[in-house]
């Protein structure tokens, strides 16, 4: 019997798992490459049997702009069962296109009901270009789902030879393998060539098993819009916001969530109807924190979220309440 961590990997698709005939496309291989399977991809890196006992399955195979809110909870639930039904399993891997890879990381970071690692994984190079990131962060990825010290830290994102938190990395450049970026708070650690798995900070936010969010529960999850502000931004596109029905609206702002007046107006009339507006920043970083203003007029804040990672804990908090303030408060928690 083997002594060696048991870790699943489960396939989503995207870059990762896309091969074309020709190793020089490294743009036009979405519309015109085929994916493979999570068993394929692992053929090409049989090192990582040395580390792990890998197990694979493929849940879909889509490009990441087509996995939404209508697949996080599947997804979240076939983890959650992988870790209920083999308690022998010691983590699992999630292969994923790198588009949403941030918002579906995310999502799991707050529903992930185990404290075993999840890592995310993906590739800006098709499997099949010269010079591809998919095989490496691939075998990265099962390195750190494999190691023990990877546990209770929520969803991570390993790409490029790091390792970042699933609630604060973001995607910051198109095309190239060195983009992904922890915000301001900085990465999680390394997982280098020497072999090692280095972490130099922990997770402060709740997530996981400290969370009252629960997948199985979801059928559909609220819908919330964003709406995002510039110079002369009027009220056309809250009102249009509005005018759906949608119970939740995240407004991105200049600076420290402030927007040109109309926008904001809108946005108070269509709090009067009930729906839930949360203040972002379209800056890179930074928090944007409550005055007296934006509490006097009925606003949320979502501290350092960015608007698309806002959106996601908003649809979560509208699915177990409508409480403003209980609503601010997983703001400044998770």
């Amino acid at each position: 019997m083997s002594n060696k961590p048991v870790v699943r990997v489960i396939g989503t698709g995207g870059t990762i798992a896309t091969v074309t005939d020709n190793r020089m496309d490294f743009t036009n291989y979405p519309e015109t490459g085929r994916r493979i399977s999570v068993a394929e991809s692992l053929t090409r890196i049989p090192e990582a049997g040395f580390i792990a006992d890998v197990r694979s399955e493929d849940l879909m195979s889509e490009a990441s702009s087509n996995i939404g809110p209508e697949n996080w909870p599947l997804i979240a639930r076939r983890i959650n069962q992988v870790f209920r039904e083999e308690p022998d399993v010691d983590g699992v891997v999630l292969t994923h296109g790198t588009g949403t890879m941030e918002e579906t990381s995310y999502f799991l970071h707050l529903t992930v009901k185990s404290s075993k690692p999840v890592v995310m994984t993906g590739a800006m190079r098709p499997a099949s270009a010269v010079g591809t990131d998919a095989d490496l962060n691939l075998f990265n990825a099962i390195r750190v789902a494999a190691d023990p010290n990877s546990a209770g830290r929520g969803v991570l994102v390993v790409m490029n030879n790091q390792i970042h938190n699933g609630r604060d990395v973001t995607k910051t450049d198109p095309l190239h393998v060195e983009t992904f970026k922890d915000s301001d708070t900085g990465l999680l650690g390394y997982c280098d060539p020497d072999g090692q798995v280095a972490f130099y900070r922990s997770v402060e936010r709740k997530h996981t098993v400290d969370t009252p969010f629960d997948p199985e529960k979801m059928d559909a999850l609220p819908r919330v819009d964003i709406v995002p502000t510039y110079a002369g931004a009027d009220e056309v596109l809250v009102n249009a916001v509005r005018a759906h029905g949608s119970p939740g609206l995240i407004l991105a702002g200049v600076g420290g969530g402030s927007s040109a007046s109309p926008a904001p107006r809108a946005a108070m009339e269509a709090m009067a109807d009930g729906m839930t507006v949360v203040l972002a920043s379209r800056t890179a970083n930074g928090r944007v924190v409550m005055t007296s203003g934006k509490q006097r007029d009925g606003f949320l804040v979502a501290d350092n979220l960015l608007p698309h990672k806002a959106r996601i804990l908003l649809m979560l908090a509208l699915s177990v309440t409508n409480d403003r303030q209980a609503i601010q408060q997983m703001f400044y928690e998770y």
